[in-house]
């Protein structure tokens, strides 16, 4: 690994964690030039596909959100809920 990168891992979890988001805001900036796979276009024409079938089934962010909270997540649910969130995927968790 480069030396410069090795710097990266002595940073605070608040560094790395702003840093994270400092890059994902630069990658944000040009859309354009994050691939978008061949089974994520298939997918994203799936649920287009469905939804003009029927616009009306669609759900509300807080509806989403609720269901999302309901749902049981094993030993997440009970440690997390308690304090207000709900563990998603890739260790996100709604609030």
């Amino acid at each position: 690994m480069n030396a410069e990168f090795t710097q990266i891992f002595e940073l605070t979890l608040s560094e790395k964690l702003q840093l994270v988001e400092d890059l994902w805001d630069r990658i944000a900036q040009v859309p354009e030039q994050i691939p978008v796979l061949d089974w994520q276009k298939e997918e994203l024409a799936k649920r287009k596909a469905t939804y003009l079938q029927n616009p009306d089934s669609d759900s509300s962010w807080e509806e989403v959100k609720e269901r999302i909270r309901n749902r049981q997540y094993g030993a997440y649910k009970s440690d997390y809920s308690a304090r207000g969130r709900t563990r998603c995927g890739l260790g996100l968790y709604l609030v």
